[in-house]
């Protein structure tokens, strides 16, 4: 089965915010549901039934503590001139708390052979972009810096991923909550 570990975006105002961005940008790209909002961090990719539980009893030694994240700014991978992903960002202090986040879920399941093959950079991905659409520089340039309100950060989630016509169904695997 496809997994990850990740933290979903709940905050029913945060979610309005970014689905009211998504209506508002004009451009030719599927929008993410709201419910599939999250932040990857890190993804899993295909593992055996075996290798899920032992993810899931790694997972459950991570121990963090609840925290506030504002979700501010948007951005693009790989370049505006080539958009592939449109992504809400982050504030730079809770950014750096999700960072932080990361490496503890990376330092318990590398042992388990699963090595993160690139940084993890805070993001919650909006739009995919399956065909060329040129540059979208423009229509971003004054939703750089927007607002899209604060989240609370009170677990992680491993969760199995499937792939359909009409996008990914996401299940959760297990849940680990902060110890505060």
């Amino acid at each position: 089965m496809r997994i990850f570990v990740a933290i979903d975006i709940t905050d029913q105002m945060v979610t309005n915010s970014i689905k009211k961005f998504q209506d508002e940008l004009e451009i030719d790209a599927r929008p993410i549901k709201s419910q599939n909002f999250h932040f990857t961090l890190q993804f899993l990719g295909e593992v055996s039934q075996d290798s899920v539980e032992k993810i899931r009893d790694a997972l459950q030694s991570v121990e963090f503590s609840s925290f506030d994240i504002m979700l501010k700014g948007v951005g693009v991978f790989p370049k505006p001139s080539f958009p592939r992903i449109i992504w809400v960002g982050t504030d730079e202090k809770g950014g750096e708390t999700l960072v932080d986040l990361s490496k503890k879920v990376v330092k318990v399941l590398e042992p388990l052979g699963f090595i993160q093959d690139k940084p993890f950079k805070p993001h919650i991905t909006v739009f995919r972009i399956k065909k060329k659409i040129g540059d979208i520089s423009e229509e971003l340039e004054s939703k750089k810096m927007i607002n899209f309100g604060i989240q609370k950060i009170s677990n992680i989630k491993l969760k199995k991923s499937e792939l359909t016509s009409s996008g990914p169904i996401y299940t959760d695997l297990l849940e680990v909550c902060a110890i505060k």
